[in-house]
Formats: structure tokens, sequence, C-alpha cells
């Protein structure tokens, strides 16, 4: 029996899962660490900790399950994206990383957009120049940190640094380096145009290869730390959004997947990039070889839900630990009392500003339409709309790109809910599946492991084999009509608001100074 290994370097912790060739997990590991926030606006990890995790939770599936070290066929690693590693010419690290949700750079976005310009930003990385992007980071340590800018000679990505560390070769792979805004999405390479733009040397970036590849084998003193055969192949893996994409079998045209975690995700497989030429959603290379994804991202998704249960469900929070369930499993209870729309109660779940489609950081929540005729119950489902709602916003620009959406596959919290997952179907207008897969990024990753090394002839035919639907709720064509309706007024609102939105932020930043 063949076995694969995937691990997942995500912001929160290190998770390595170990799978046998049929899929089957068989151990699985989860080393948290933390994270540093030295100032309003900063996010960073020191990428020690990702190493010491992924030794850690390595060492840990090896031991529990037993398996034989030299049956483990290969290895993939997944990653948080966009984070910037930078090392010296010594490949030792300057700076703790700049994570994806450190949002310090928006002056170096605008400084981006007005030097590249924003029509070869659409041609070239196929993204807009946000916060969250690896790109700014670099221009904001150029210009705030000189002294360690200078020092620079290699950009790395989380995950990247920990293959590094694995194999001694320094590599990123084309689904993370599409996160960057420094690469060509469309032809998979490194933009020369965008670095020579932006000054930023093109020696400092890695060779790219595709998801599959295999970059590098575990050397012997890793192979001591971690239990791993020393010579075991190491592929490129993929952003953890790609990898979630190949682990709930996103992996061929027209296949599209909707998250409902923390965040929001909407992700379309694509043959070819497709772009929208507004830039509301991302076009990124897909972990599939010579595959793109389009993606939207709602910021406050079923963390706007968790918002709601810890801010307004105090009573069936106390009456959930007294019964032993779920709270949420009583808050959904009063929602589905309540009627499809929730007799005109609109929820905005702009809780920490919004990314598709809007990219507007001071958009905030909104209850619209209350009356006194609304209790609990409409406004526990009027949440769960409005953040669906919000999902939907990414699917219409998806389907506006000519996709046709039938099916929909649905990951996170939001997917375990019966009730969640029929107001997707009616919202959506199609059909919602589940799947007996849950691992997400890291079985991605161990997938591309197997490609890589042979144990499967391709994404498609190991998603073929690993991954089936569990669940379907169909859309209930009588309800469609009543929400497209109110998504209609949802839509407007954020666009009858913006005025007040930034006289808001701008009232807050003078009154908090």
């Amino acid at each position: 029996m063949a076995y694969l290994i995937g691990v997942d370097v995500g912001t929160t912790g290190a998770k390595t899962i170990l799978v046998d060739e049929d899929g089957t997990l068989v151990a699985s590991a989860l080393q948290e660490y933390p994270l540093s926030t030295p100032r309003p606006k900063w996010s960073e990890q020191d990428p020690e900790d990702w190493v010491q995790g992924t030794i850690a939770t390595i060492r840990s599936v090896l031991s529990v399950s037993g398996v034989n070290p030299a049956d483990v066929k290969g290895l993939g690693f997944s990653g948080q994206m966009h984070g910037l590693v930078l090392l010296d010419e010594s490949h030792a690290v300057l700076r703790p990383a700049i994570l994806w949700n450190d949002v310090r750079t928006t002056e170096q976005c605008y400084e981006i957009t007005e030097t590249v310009g924003r029509q070869t930003l659409v041609e070239e990385t196929c993204n807009p120049a946000l916060e969250g992007f690896t790109a700014p980071k670099v221009l904001w340590v150029r210009e705030h940190e000189p002294e360690v800018y200078d020092r620079a000679r290699h950009i790395l990505l989380p995950k990247d640094y920990v293959r590094f560390r694995f194999t001694g070769d320094l590599a990123m792979e084309v689904s993370d380096a599409a996160g960057t805004l420094l690469f060509n999405v469309r032809e998979r390479r490194w933009s020369k145009t965008v670095l020579d733009a932006l000054q930023i040397p093109t020696e400092w970036m890695p060779p790219a290869y595709e998801s599959v590849d295999v970059c590098g084998k575990v050397t012997a003193s890793v192979a001591e730390e971690t239990g791993l055969a020393e010579g075991t192949p190491i592929v490129g893996g993929g952003a953890d959004n790609a990898c979630s994409a190949v682990g709930t079998g996103i992996v061929s045209e027209g296949l599209v997947s909707a998250s409902l975690g923390t965040s929001g995700v909407v992700l379309a497989h694509t043959d070819t990039p497709l772009v929208d030429p507004d830039l509301r959603a991302h076009t990124f290379c897909h972990a599939v070889p010579d595959r793109w994804y389009t993606m939207g991202v709602m910021l406050s998704a079923a963390g706007a839900f968790r918002w709601f249960r810890d801010a307004l469900g105090a009573e069936e929070i106390a009456r959930a630990e007294a019964e032993g369930v779920d709270p949420y499993e009583l808050l959904t209870q009063r929602a589905e009392q309540a009627p499809v729309g929730s007799e005109g109660c609109i929820f905005l779940p702009y809780l920490a500003g919004e990314r598709t489609p809007h990219a507007d950081a001071n958009a905030r929540g909104v209850y619209f339409g209350l009356s006194l005729r609304h209790g609990k119950n409409e406004i526990t489902r009027a949440t769960m709309e409005g953040i669906t709602y919000g999902m939907r916003d990414s699917l219409e620009i998806i389907r506006d790109l000519g996709v046709d959406v039938t099916h929909i596959t649905a990951t996170g919290g939001g997917a375990r809910s019966e009730f969640w997952r029929q107001m997707q179907a009616d919202i959506y207008d199609a059909t919602v599946t589940t799947i007996n897969q849950a691992e997400g990024p890291a079985l991605g990753a161990a997938i591309l492991a197997g490609v890589g090394t042979g144990v499967y002839d391709s994404c498609e035919s190991a998603t073929d084999a690993l991954i089936s639907p569990t669940t379907e709720n169909r859309p209930a064509m009588e309800n469609v009509p009543i929400y497209d309706e109110y998504y209609g007024v949802y839509r407007d609102l954020y666009h009858a608001l913006k005025p007040q939105y930034d006289d808001v932020a701008d009232i807050v930043d003078r009154v908090t100074r």
C-alpha cells in the first residue's frame, strides 16, 4: 500500500494528514502557532514556527500510524497565500513574515496601480493591487525598512519556505506565485514587466514549477527530525484555495465550490484564464497543470454568523450547554420558523469591510427593513440569508464570465446544516451537493503529491476515484423568485450606503485618533 502526506501551513497552525492511496485518512495532527500583531493593521509570523509545526505534525502522524516511512511515496504542501518571506544571500530569514491579512500597505497599492498601470495589471497579473498580495509588502519593506531590503536576495511564500527547509532547494509553484502580483497568470511565468516597473530584481524570484512537479527531496537532517525516509519526493504543492479545490474535486471545467467558513469563497475551475475586466474577482493559476480558477472572497461569511451567536445568542449558548447541543443548531431552528426573505429584513454582512465585489474596507454590517413584526427568528434567518447573498455576489461574477453554474459543491461550516444548504440552493438557483471528504487543502496537497510521484495518473483521475457526493439539495422553485427580488435589493443597498460608510469611517478615524 502506498501512502501520501499532505501538509497545510495555515495561519493558525500546521495540519498534517497521512492518507493511503485509496484516500482513506490514516492519521492527522495539528500544531498551532502564534500570530503577532505588533501594531494596528499589522499581522506577522515567525517562519521558524511553520517549520517546527510541520516537523512535529509529520513526526506525530508517522508515529501514531505505524506506517513504514519507506511506503510514503510523496509529500505535498498547501499554504496560506501572499505572505512575504525575505531571505538574505545565505538564506537566513531577515524579518518576520508579513501575512495575507496584514493591511498596512494601502499606499503601496496606490503606488503599484499608478506605476504599473491598471490595464497592465489586468493583462499580466489578472488581479488588482490589494493589501493582501505580496508585491505591496515588498515595497513597504523597501520604503520603511531599507536596511532589511538592502540585504534581501530571495523572496518566498510560507509553504515554499518550509519546503526549502525540507529540501534545500529554492522553488515556488504557479498557484501561489499567482498571488504575489508579480506573476504573469495567463502565461504561468514571472512577469518581467511588473518586476521591472517596480524595480524588484527578477533574480530574487525562485523557479516557478507546476504544482505536481517534484521540487526537491527530504534531506538527511529533516529525515532524522521527522521520521520520513531520506529522499522522499516533495512536489510543488499549492496555495490553500487551489489545494482546497483539488481536495474537493474542483478540477474540471464548469465545476464550482462554495465554502462557508469564517470567510466565504466561491471558486470556479476554468480551462482558460477568465478575467473579470472590473477586477472584482481574482483569477489565479490552478494547482491542476495548465488550468486556472476564478475566485470571489467575502470577508465575513460564517464568521458573521459566529458574531451573531456571540453578540445576540446568549440564550441559545446557555441552553445548548445545558442540553449538550451546538448553539448553532438552536439558532438554525429559530431561523426555520421565519418565512423566506425574513419579511423584508435584509442583513449586509460587511463586519470587516468587504473584498468581492466591492473591495471596500469602510463597508460595515447593516440590518435593513426592521419593523415591529420582526423578532429573533426573522433576524436570525436574515443573517443567514444576507451571508448567502454575499456569496451569490461572487457567483454572479463567475456567471457573467460565461461559466454555466448548475451544480455547486458546498464546504465549510455552512455545508453541515441541511437548512443552510437548502437556502444556498434556493439563493444560488443551483443544485448544492456535499462530498465524502473533509480534509480540504491538506488532502489536495496529498493528491498533488500522488500525481507527481505516479501514484495517480492525474488530478482528474485521482479525484474521480477518491471523491463522491453525499448529499444533494435542489432549488425549491417557489423560493427562487422570492430570493431573486430580495437579492436585487441587497445589491442596491451597498451602493446606496457607500457615501455614509465613508463618512462614518472618517468620523471614527478622527474621534479615535
